[in-house]
């Protein structure tokens, strides 16, 4: 985690039962459809945080291993997926 989350995390009151939010992921679910609703966006899955996370990692130049080890993916070939290598990117390392 970054120093940032973790300074925001360790501000927030401790739950004995271990989770930093009191929140069934049932609970989480419902909310984000309701959002969704409202906002009109209906075609925004949860998971697609995940891909646009991921994806900034590796555009803030983190390798495969930084961000698996990130991430949690234990297979990197699934990360080729996040990995949208861009040909001025390349040309620039190679000078």
């Amino acid at each position: 985690m970054s120093v940032a989350a973790i300074a925001t995390l360790s501000g927030l009151p401790c739950q004995l039962g271990g989770n930093v939010f009191p929140v069934t992921p049932n609970a989480l679910l419902g909310v984000w459809r309701r959002t969704a609703h409202k906002t009109g966006i209906n075609n925004l899955r949860f998971h697609d945080l995940r891909h646009q996370a991921t994806s900034k990692f590796f555009e803030k130049g983190l390798n495969v291993m930084e961000v698996a080890a990130i991430t949690g993916h234990k297979d990197l070939r699934m990360l080729h997926q996040y990995n949208h290598l861009r040909a001025e990117d390349l040309a620039k390392k190679l000078g």
